[in-house]
């Protein structure tokens, strides 16, 4: 089975069909066609199915894109462990909303000024896609908010979080879950192992009757709760990436609150690209340690926030 034949049949099934697969190729159609029959041919079995001039992988075609994948990653990994010099190549990065907005321009910047021939390809999604993305080879690495328990996974801590939850200026003090008893639960979508947290505290029964709104960045978060639409719990460091002065913080019990930011891959895989980023979060003290001090931290406590409110002819939200 030749890798060339892989890459083709990766790209037609990628793209929908010849044509479009021909033209991301740079070759012309005739060749693509030619050597998608060849293959069906070697592999002994049809690849593809035609619907409204689109192709569709056939149950096999699924079968095989899966191990395509893996051989042509592999073929990749090959190379750049051969080749002399720094790292090159694509790294194929996954991360939550929170760790991209107020983690990773830092290591952005650090990255590409150290491994300049590596381009970081980056998604974003809750805790449970990504790991499913790195268990699946859609993804190289991916910062996470749980660390796998899979053993075809590895992880390393590399931040530490802080969980707050988030309530308009006008809430009225929380102290314990039954505070909120009544409010909305505004967060991401299921899959999202901050949710997850807030489910813990106020209690799986008790959140099953409760109205829960998803949305899927922070900054609608934040703004919705500061409309009074709900409540959400959020990571504390990312308050200082957003509009924060217009929700109540509150804190959360330390069990809960506490959580650190693991980053995943596969267990006995080392491209030089993922290998070069374990190291960067390994030795950089700036990335790994506390969470710089945010705009948040140096906000007056929530009952304060709450007397300005009150004080103020616009302040209730």
């Amino acid at each position: 089975m030749d890798l060339a034949d892989l890459a083709i049949f990766k790209a037609v099934a990628e793209e929908g069909g010849i044509v479009r697969a021909a033209r991301k190729l740079h070759r012309v159609q005739s060749s693509v066609t030619s050597r998608i029959q060849q293959l069906e041919a070697s592999v002994g079995t049809q690849l593809f199915l035609r619907s409204k001039q689109r192709l569709h992988l056939s149950s096999s075609g699924k079968v095989l894109l899966a191990y395509a994948d893996k051989l042509l990653g592999l073929a990749e990994e090959a190379r750049n462990a051969v080749a002399d010099g720094p790292p090159r190549g694509v790294l194929k990065l996954g991360a939550l909303e929170s760790t991209t907005a107020s983690r990773l321009p830092a290591v952005f910047c650090a990255f590409h000024e150290r491994f300049p021939d590596v381009r970081i390809e980056l998604t974003t999604g809750t805790n449970d896609a990504l790991v499913a993305a790195v268990t699946e080879r859609r993804l190289d690495a991916a910062f996470v908010a749980v660390a796998p328990s899979r053993a075809e996974l590895a992880h390393a801590a590399v931040y530490k979080e802080r969980l707050v939850l988030i309530t308009s200026l006008a809430h009225a003090p929380v102290k314990r879950a039954a505070d909120v008893a009544n409010d909305s639960v505004i967060s991401f979508p299921r899959g999202c192992a901050y949710r997850r947290v807030l489910e813990r505290w106020i209690g799986d029964k008790d959140l099953a009757s409760v109205r829960v709104l998803e949305l899927g960045s922070y900054h609608a978060i934040v703004a919705c709760v500061a409309a009074g639409a709900g409540i959400a719990i959020v990571p504390q460091s990312v308050l200082a990436t957003v509009q924060s002065d217009l929700v109540a913080i509150h804190s959360l019990p330390k069990v809960l609150s506490d959580v650190s930011t693991p980053l995943i891959w596969r267990s006995g895989e080392h491209t030089p690209p993922v290998v070069a980023l374990r190291e960067l979060m390994r030795t950089s003290s700036s990335m790994s340690g506390r969470p710089p001090r945010s705009r948040a931290e140096a906000k007056p406590p929530p009952d304060a926030l709450r007397d300005r409110a009150a004080a103020s002819p616009g302040g209730s939200h």
